[in-house]
């Protein structure tokens, strides 16, 4: 599988315009001073208009599959632009797969 390399700074967002961000802030390697994003790394989702018949169901998180390259940074893979995924409500009900805006440019190893 190829793909860029996703930073945890990387603007991903749900299916419908919410924005997902890392709750997971350390890490060894780094894209543009940020930590590589991994398998292991907690997304939520924040301000997702999504609604159905009037009532609000919006996206609060995304899991990753992670890919097979057999690249890990702290023993989790890591996750490229191109990783699947899938955005889920509250009751774990898959809403759609997020966007991804931005990839790879740097990575430092400390």
């Amino acid at each position: 599988m190829s793909g860029n390399l996703l930073g945890a700074a990387a603007m991903i967002s749900c299916p419908h315009g919410g924005r997902a961000a890392t709750t997971t802030s350390a890490g060894t390697a780094l894209v543009d001073g940020m930590p590589v994003a991994t398998a292991a790394h907690r997304y939520v989702v924040t301000g997702c208009p999504h609604t159905v018949d009037g009532v609000p169901v919006p996206c609060v998180s995304v899991r990753w599959t992670a890919d097979g390259t057999g690249i890990t940074v702290d023993g989790a893979p890591v996750l490229l632009d191109t990783s699947s995924a899938q955005c889920f409500t509250a009751a774990s009900v898959p809403q759609g797969p997020p966007v991804v805006r931005t990839a790879q440019r740097k990575v430092t190893v400390r």
